[in-house]
């Protein structure tokens, strides 16, 4: 099981490849905010456990298995996006409170969540009333 750190590494890692078809340390590093020497044993460990393969100076290629999990992080990060802006979360703390509660919440509660999202998605009215529910508890 992939620990919160190792995930942000391939949730970062899967992203860069998708953009731009290759993830270098550097690119790594100032993505997490980290120096590249943690970035360089993060991807050591990723290659240990199977997510990755990693050959110093040739760069890192994504296994089969890094790749679905990778998916799977950007996808979940994506979803939590989509809920906090669907319960009117302000657009300036979703990021952070994405970033503050993905590790934390089961794959049970992702797919509760997806449920919900999709719920309000398939009929609009819903985050109207939604959205009068939260005007009136603001007036109390």
């Amino acid at each position: 099981m992939a620990t919160p750190s190792m995930e942000d590494y391939l949730e970062r890692i899967y992203k860069l490849i998708d953009e731009k078809g290759y993830a270098r340390v550097s690119d790594i590093a100032e993505g997490l905010e980290v120096h590249p020497s943690s970035v360089t044993k993060m991807i050591q460990k990723l290659d240990k456990d199977k997510y990755l393969i990693y050959e110093k100076y040739r760069g890192l290629i994504l296994t089969t298995k890094g790749k679905k999990m990778g998916k799977r992080l950007v996808e979940r990060h994506h979803l939590l996006e989509q809920f906090l802006t669907t319960i009117g979360v302000q657009d300036e703390n979703i990021y952070k409170d994405v970033e503050g509660i993905e590790h934390h919440l089961s794959w049970d509660s992702i797919t509760c969540i997806e449920s919900l999202v999709e719920y309000f998605r398939r009929d609009p009215s819903r985050e109207e009333q939604l959205k009068q529910v939260r005007s009136e508890l603001e007036m109390e």
